[in-house]
């Protein structure tokens, strides 16, 4: 039995972790890079954790980079990725404009890349850009939010990152059925940047200018948590809040009567698809798939919050 080595960068810098078994076979298959953004996001280390895991189990050693949303950074680590000579790069990309030039790099090296959760603006330089339909999610946590809300009052909108795609397609798709009741109003609408210490310090200031407010909904759960913790800390737990992404922090908000709702976006199986993807790709030239593909988010609620684990709802 062989061993596989791991190395996780942040940056360039390379740090080797322990050793994990993999089959002996599995040398052959080379080595697959993937690269998100921090860790310290839940989702985002869901996604390298089910990529890692599905790529060992198909016989490839890894590379787990980070790019902290930092396209330079994630150029640089691209670079490293092409100069490593690796098989493939699942990507969770940095920037819809400014990752196009890397993966055109990559690809010239004959190098191909996966993408999951955010798309780039064009088409037919990546092989895959496996994402969740923002805008159908959006929908779904914004009906319940107007349920909640019992189609009247305040509310506040913290988006997500300005130069993230899916900042402005979760807005659009909340406001679409948000804005076809004239008697919920919004009162602020502020960039948190997907950060939870922005939710708060956000959320803090806009609730002092704004104390009669009924309900915030948030691009993201980390946001979403943020908000909660802010409100908590007022005394302002009757203020409704529904997230997106389906973290298990917010699921244990929501079954403890917190925060009321979030989008499940399937993170963990989402980078599995890519990996395969990415190994059926290598091993016989397609996919089998466009290039573009959509997976439907899920509305949690209290009713099947107890169902969800690490980015993925159980039967």
């Amino acid at each position: 039995m062989k061993l596989n080595r791991r190395h996780f960068m942040s940056g360039v810098t390379a740090t080797a972790v322990l050793p994990l078994a993999r089959p002996a076979f599995a040398a052959e298959k080379g080595l697959m890079a993937i690269i998100t953004p921090s860790h310290d996001n839940p989702f985002f280390k869901a996604e390298a954790v089910g990529a890692e895991a599905r790529a060992i189990d198909l016989g490839y050693e890894t590379l787990i980079m980070v790019h902290d949303d930092d396209p330079n950074k994630q150029s640089e680590l691209f670079d490293t990725a092409i100069a490593r000579g690796v098989n493939a790069i699942i990507l969770d990309n940095a920037g819809a404009d400014a990752t196009v030039a890397a993966v055109q790099r990559a690809k010239d090296a004959g190098i191909p890349s996966f993408l999951i959760d955010r798309e780039i603006k064009e088409s037919g330089i990546a092989i895959s850009q496996i994402v969740s339909n923002n805008y159908q999610g959006a929908q779904l946590g914004a009906e319940e939010f107007v349920r909640l809300m019992g189609e009247a009052g305040n509310y506040v909108e913290l988006v997500g990152r300005e130069a993230d795609t899916n900042a402005g397609i979760r807005s659009s798709g909340y406001h679409d059925i948000i804005d076809q009741y004239p008697d919920l109003v919004m009162v602020a609408q502020q960039s948190a940047n997907w950060s939870q210490t922005e939710g708060y310090e956000k959320m803090e200031t806009i609730l002092q200018a704004n104390p009669d407010i009924k309900g915030v909904i948030c691009g993201n759960d980390t946001m979403a948590m943020g908000a909660w913790a802010a409100l908590e800390t007022a005394g302002r737990t009757d203020v409704i809040v529904v997230g997106f992404d389906g973290s298990n922090d917010v699921r244990d908000s929501i079954l403890a009567g917190g925060i009321k709702a979030t989008v499940l976006q399937p993170a963990f199986r989402q980078a599995q698809i890519a990996v395969e993807q990415a190994d059926q790709f290598l091993t016989v030239g397609s996919t089998g798939q466009n290039e573009k593909q959509l997976m439907d988010c899920v509305l949690i609620t209290a009713e099947n919050a107890a169902k969800l684990e690490t980015f993925a709802l159980s039967a």
